[in-house]
């Protein structure tokens, strides 16, 4: 979204950064509040969540007596002394039951994501409720003038509190982590990149995509057998049965599976659907999770589904050095413990160099997209030293619902598109499963681990660099008959 510039309505839009702004704030009504501070003069880079801050627990009590002599906390009950621990998640083994080898992929029962409540703590940040219209960035304001005037550190206050980031498989203010909606394809049309001709790559491994969730329907494309999980709720039984409607990034997490196992035909492969979150009030607002929600349904999905490889194709910007609080304390308490586990994260689409999270983050392989001719990186990607490597994603082929679809954005706004079961795409989104499914052969080939074999893989990607591009990654080349 450009500076100066009211808040757009989808009705409205004149671009496709304007029509995504939009509809996320008819979604979200008074759930969200732009950022940063100064949008009007600089543009819409993020969301967080209204009427919340997030505060490291150890600095909480303080926190809360400097937002309370500002007057920006409801009430003035006493903090308590001592908050109750975390609970453990209900998909981990009891301390005294050893966890199996490797379980079964489960089913995922999801309740309904609540609002969070005042002193609510997980990952060692509590959240603080402000009163009334008390600005989210102004209450940051408070707490870190007042641990810096209270002589600590200004990088070290700073690191103490920060907002709850809005994740999104689709950027809310410049193109998207898909860059353009899905354009339907011929039935015949094979996928692109073309199926390996190594049957056997990524046997053994498995691979989590935490996404919208999977079309029952392609997994009977020949090369998406026996790929499981969620279904997608924004595929939409119509009357009569078989006609469908397929709803804003509905069919996001089947293409990106369907990527996967283009590049690895043997690896197993999970979609969850850890994105959308459910909001009070709201029907599932599409392609977006809390970052807070987003943390949690990771840790269930990796005790639930002992994954090696994390395929995520969402992320934020995010003011705060090092990148989102919840997320960074997901990894401090949980990534980094489950051993050879490696998450590859879509860099974004904005053509710019601000750092997109999770990608950027150093616990992170943040991939970026080649253009179609893979000489260039496409226009739509962003890059900078944060970017871990480039991969194929403009113009991919794979598998999509079969139903109509509507489109939100310009230049097809209103236009409506039947698809039989493929779709032509273009993001980040889709760059990032080519690195997990590189990833998966690599690990049935050498018996390596993720992370020991995504560092091998990007080795290899620095000494093919391009230059003006960077690492470059490539699926191997088809042989000729």
């Amino acid at each position: 979204m450009q500076p100066n510039q009211p808040l757009p309505v989808p009705e409205t839009a004149t671009t496709p950064a304007e029509a995504q702004v939009g509809l996320l704030l008819a979604e979200y009504g008074d759930y969200v509040e732009p950022g940063p501070e100064n949008w009007p003069e600089v543009g819409i880079h993020y969301f967080v969540r209204k009427h919340f801050v997030l505060v490291r627990r150890d600095h909480a009590r303080r926190a809360r007596r400097l937002l309370a002599r500002a007057g920006m906390v409801p009430d003035r009950r006493p903090v308590p002394e001592a908050q109750a621990p975390d609970q453990p998640a209900p998909d981990q083994p009891a301390p005294d039951q050893p966890a199996p080898d490797r379980p079964e992929p489960g089913r995922a029962e999801e309740a309904p994501a609540a609002l969070p409540q005042d002193h609510d703590v997980a990952y060692g940040m509590e959240w603080i409720r402000l009163a009334g219209q008390v600005s989210v960035f102004q209450a940051l304001r408070v707490i870190r003038e007042g641990f810096t005037g209270d002589g600590d550190d200004p990088r070290r206050s700073a690191a103490v509190s920060g907002p709850e980031l809005l994740v999104h498989a689709a950027h809310n203010h410049g193109t998207v982590c898909p860059a353009d909606e899905p354009r339907p394809v011929p039935c015949r049309k094979r996928p692109e990149p073309p199926i390996s001709r190594d049957r056997e790559a990524g046997r053994g491994i498995r691979v989590l995509v935490v996404d919208t969730g999977l079309d029952a329907a392609a997994t009977g494309l020949p090369w998406m057998g026996q790929i499981i999980g969620d279904p997608d709720p924004g595929i939409i039984l119509g009357n009569p049965a078989g006609d469908r409607t397929i709803q804003r990034y509905a069919g996001h997490g089947t293409f990106i599976a369907g990527v996967i196992r283009a590049i690895a035909p043997a690896a197993e492969v999970i979609v969850r659907a850890g994105i959308p979150a459910p909001v009070p009030g709201h029907q599932h607002p599409p392609g977006t999770a809390w970052e807070s929600e987003l943390a949690k349904s990771l840790e269930k999905y990796l005790f639930l589904d002992s994954p090696d490889v994390i395929n995520l194709s969402a992320g934020t910007y995010a003011d705060q050095a090092g990148g989102p609080m919840v997320l960074n304390a997901f990894n401090d308490e949980v990534l980094r413990r489950c051993k050879g586990v490696v998450l590859v994260a879509a860099a974004g689409n904005d053509g710019g160099r601000r750092p997109f999270w999770p990608a950027a983050a150093p616990w992170a392989v943040g991939v970026g997209a080649l253009a179609a001719d893979l000489r260039g990186r496409a226009t739509f990607s962003n890059f900078g030293g944060w970017v871990d490597a480039f991969a194929p994603g403009e113009r991919l082929v794979n598998a999509f619902p079969a139903g109509r679809y509507t489109y939100d954005e310009p230049p097809f706004r209103g236009a409506t598109e039947v698809f039989r079961g493929l779709a032509r795409w273009s993001g980040t989104s889709f760059a990032a499963p080519v690195v997990a499914g590189l990833i998966a052969a690599r690990m049935s080939r050498t018996g390596e681990n993720g992370r020991t074999a995504a560092r091998a893989l990007l080795k290899r990607a620095r000494r093919r660099a391009r230059r003006g591009v960077g690492a470059i990654l490539l699926p191997p080349p088809r042989r000729r008959r």
